[in-house]
C-alpha cells in the first residue's frame, strides 16, 4: 500500500464516519470538489489532452465512497504513468483539504 493509499483511505473513513449535519453543512461538498480534483488528476495522466469529463454526484452519503475510489484510481494512474514527485503533490492536495473534512 502508497503513502497516498493511506491517506485517502483515513481520509475517506474520516468523511464516512461524519455525522448527517456535517455532511450536509459542506463536508460533503468538500468531499466531492476533492474527489474532482483526484478525477481529474487521474484524466490527465492516462488520457492527456482530452477534454475534462465531470465526476458524478453521488450523495453526501457515499462521498466518502467516492473519495476512496478516485483516490484509488489516482493512486494507480500515478504508479503507471506519473512522475517521481506527482504522488507528493497528490499528498499534498489530500493535506490542504483535510480541514475541511473535519
Amino acid at each position: 500500500m502508497t503513502p497516498l493509499v493511506t491517506a485517502v483511505d483515513r481520509l475517506a473513513d474520516r468523511v464516512r464516519a461524519l455525522p448527517q449535519s456535517a455532511l450536509r453543512r459542506g463536508a460533503a461538498e468538500a468531499a466531492y470538489a476533492l474527489s474532482c480534483e483526484l478525477a481529474l488528476s487521474a484524466q490527465q495522466l492516462e488520457e492527456p489532452g482530452t477534454a475534462p469529463r465531470p465526476l458524478p454526484r453521488v450523495g453526501e452519503f457515499t462521498a466518502g465512497d467516492q473519495l476512496a475510489v478516485v483516490g484509488h484510481d489516482l493512486a494507480a494512474a500515478l504508479a503507471e504513468h506519473g512522475a517521481p514527485d506527482d504522488p507528493a503533490r497528490a499528498l499534498s492536495l489530500l493535506e490542504e483539504h483535510a480541514d475541511a473534512l473535519r
